[in-house]
């Protein structure tokens, strides 16, 4: 009888973990809706249009270039900059972020997100997010994700092999991003709360895991009552 598999993300340590940020740390979604809404009727994109280019995780910059002649990227990308910067109005943490970032050691998290930098530090602050010990940005890749770019900054950054990773996402373009650059999976689903969701671990809230040191590293439990998936 051959033994029961192990899972790639509960039976197993990490050295670091990368966080994406917006759905996935932070409740943003209002205040996205919000300046997106105002930023299409500026620019003459219906909501159709929009709905179809954006898809949760890609970066704005991306977004915009899908919607207005090239010509004019530049300041449509940088007015939705400036109102999504501006509105940071009920910005706050998700269930169980506080409980699993305070229980992480220094320089065993980043975060890893789509937004710019200036709009990172705005969310993050109004929401109230510790300091992270890396922060990779949008600013800080050639390609945004799904590309595994931001990824492997991230780990880079803190030091620590990708593969000794556990990439938390809530969007598929996040999920890809880490799957791309070698880490383990962990989906929350707060954005995609049915639907696949490709992952090595889908949760529907971070307050459904606890994430402890060990003398081995990083180790990922499940608490409450969670019913985790894993590959949907």
């Amino acid at each position: 009888m051959s033994a029961h598999p192990s899972h790639p993300v509960l039976d197993r340590a990490f050295a670091a973990v990368l966080f994406d940020m917006d759905g996935t740390l932070v409740d943003s979604t209002a205040a996205i809706a919000r300046c997106w809404t105002t930023w299409a009727v500026e620019h003459g994109v219906t909501g159709e249009q929009l709905a179809r280019a954006a898809g949760h995780g890609r970066p704005a910059p991306e977004i915009v270039a899908d919607l207005v002649a090239a010509e004019t990227v530049p300041q449509a990308a940088a007015r939705i900059l400036e109102l999504e910067v501006t509105d940071v109005e009920g910005v706050v943490q998700l269930p169980g972020v506080p409980q699993v970032l305070a229980g992480l050691p220094d320089r065993s998290w980043a975060i890893v997100t789509s937004c710019s930098t200036p709009l990172a530090d705005a969310r993050r602050h109004a929401a109230g997010l510790p300091e992270p010990t890396a922060l990779v940005t949008y600013d800080d890749v050639d390609a945004g994700k799904p590309a595994p770019d931001c990824f492997l900054l991230g780990a880079a950054r803190l030091g620590v092999d990708p593969a000794d990773c556990l990439v938390v996402e809530d969007a598929p373009a996040g999920l890809a991003a880490g799957r791309a650059a070698g880490c383990a999976t962990l989906a929350v689903r707060t954005t995609h709360p049915e639907g696949p969701l490709e992952a090595d671990l889908v949760v529907p809230l971070l307050s459904q895991v606890a994430i402890t040191p060990g003398p081995d590293g990083l180790r990922v439990r499940l608490v409450g009552d969670g019913a985790p998936t894993g590959g949907v």
